[in-house]
């Protein structure tokens, strides 16, 4: 068993592009650089020295979640489950409560029970992928009411918290929840929301300034257009039984 997972990460890192060679290369030198400084002479965006380690792992372990997510490779996991904790870590330093609260209270116990669902319904030849689905027009719809509703309600519950950001951080935690079970029942639709929520994260970051950070978001928006890409053709190609 332990062979045969060590053999499907191998797949999945040979599958990777070139394109994904090399924003996986710049995310690492800007997230090194960061951290260096930090520790050199200082952080100038606010962050601790400590704080740049943290950033550093979360940027690593999140571009190579992220390539992975995008051409369903099961692997992912390993790197999103690193990813959420320390990334949880920054947003908690950084009072964005709402974000920290998906991180911590959502994607780690989803990050365990989606691994459970991808494995269950591997697919029969690329034993590295799980099998993509896809939503109807009413499911969609209904998707949407969800996010627009819950978005308000966190946004009440986020301005008594003394959050910053409070519409962005609600938005991103409304769409995180529905995107997340999107992705756990591996539906291609997951990435229409996570466009949107990538897309908040980086107004974000350009609010309150954060290089790594702002790069590692920038990465998951055209990730995010691969992936809807992918996984549209996976289940049009392949895994046409789970529409």
């Amino acid at each position: 068993m332990d062979d045969m997972k060590l053999e499907n990460l191998k797949k999945s890192f040979k599958e990777l592009k070139w394109y994904e060679y090399l924003m996986g290369a710049i995310m690492i030198v800007i997230a090194a650089k960061a951290m260096v400084e930090g520790f050199v002479y200082g952080s100038s965006n606010g962050n601790p020295a400590w704080l740049t380690v943290i950033n550093f792992i979360s940027a690593i372990c999140g571009v190579i979640c992220i390539f992975f997510t995008a051409k369903a490779n099961i692997s992912n996991f390993i790197f999103a489950s690193v990813n959420t904790i320390v990334y949880a870590i920054y947003l908690l330093y950084w009072h964005i409560w709402g974000t920290a609260a998906l991180e911590i209270f959502f994607y780690i116990p989803t990050n365990f029970i989606s691994w459970y669902y991808w494995v269950k319904h591997r697919d029969e030849q690329l034993s590295q992928k799980t099998k993509a689905r896809r939503l109807t027009l009413l499911q969609n719809m209904i998707c949407t009411m969800i996010v627009i509703v819950s978005a308000v309600i966190y946004h009440h519950v986020l301005v008594k918290m003394g959050g910053e950001v409070v519409w962005l951080d609600a938005f991103t935690l409304s769409i995180g929840i529905i995107a997340t079970l999107l992705e756990m029942f591996r539906y291609a639709e997951q990435y229409v929301w996570w466009l949107i929520t990538d897309f908040i994260a980086v107004a974000m970051y350009i609010v309150h300034f954060d290089a790594v950070y702002l790069t590692k978001k920038s990465i998951y928006l055209i990730m995010a257009i691969i992936g809807l890409y992918n996984w549209i053709r996976l289940n049009r190609e392949r895994n046409r039984e789970n529409r």
